[in-house]
């Protein structure tokens, strides 16, 4: 009697800890994002949901190599993105030394792309930004530093990577986009975290991120 309680015990012990670990693997994905607010959203990867949710468009701009980069540029990359100008004396520095050292962090890893948007593309010149990446350590073809089309780069910043998250009044082409995040965009081109480019914890969790993002099934 005693021994078949035990092994009753035992089966059900198993069974409660297989259910705890499918749990846990579940949630150890990145959630996904679609709106400003940057509510989670807690999707099944390869799941008919995930591949209907919202994703970064096709684009068109030019990098500081005077190269075409398309969307296609970042075609089953991991990618971090930003939006700055070469000639911001104030947070733009202290976030390209940021950038610098995620690209520091992954220069090996050819799965893991950079690309940050100058806000002033009418400054901003592909030999400004060639300048501007051989002063702060930008790797060619890892890093894109990109200008084109200011509407264009403007309907990207606020309407496709959100990365301005001020839910108040509605901003349009004349008001300066200017912002201190960074957005992690997955392989499908999925929006999977937004952090403070100005904070070395955030930074450090961005570092994470992209690992769980590298082992995501």
């Amino acid at each position: 009697m005693n021994y078949l309680w035990f092994l009753a015990l035992l089966i059900f012990t198993n069974c409660k800890n297989d259910t705890k670990g499918d749990s846990t693997k579940e949630l150890a994905n990145l959630p996904y994002y679609n709106e400003k607010s940057f509510t989670p959203n807690w999707l099944k990867p390869n799941s008919d949901e995930e591949r209907d949710f919202h994703k970064i468009p096709d684009f068109k701009l030019v990098n500081q190599l005077g190269d075409t980069i398309t969307e296609q540029t970042f075609e089953n990359k991991i990618y971090v993105t930003d939006f700055f100008f070469a000639s911001c004396p104030g947070i733009c520095p202290l976030m390209t030394g940021n950038m610098y050292k995620l690209q520091e962090a992954f220069i090996d890893d050819d799965d893991v792309l950079f690309l940050s948007h100058t806000v002033t593309p009418t400054k901003d010149s592909v030999s400004v930004l060639k300048n501007y990446a051989r002063i702060h350590g930008v790797i060619d073809n890892k890093w894109h530093l990109v200008t084109g089309d200011r509407t264009e780069i403007y309907d990207l910043g606020r309407n496709q990577y959100f990365v301005e998250n001020d839910l108040s009044e509605p901003k349009d082409l004349n008001d300066f986009l200017h912002t201190e995040n960074f957005l992690l965009i997955d392989k499908n081109k999925h929006i999977r975290g937004i952090y403070n480019g100005l904070n070395r914890a955030s930074m450090m969790q961005l570092i994470e991120d992209i690992k769980a993002l590298k082992n995501e099934k």
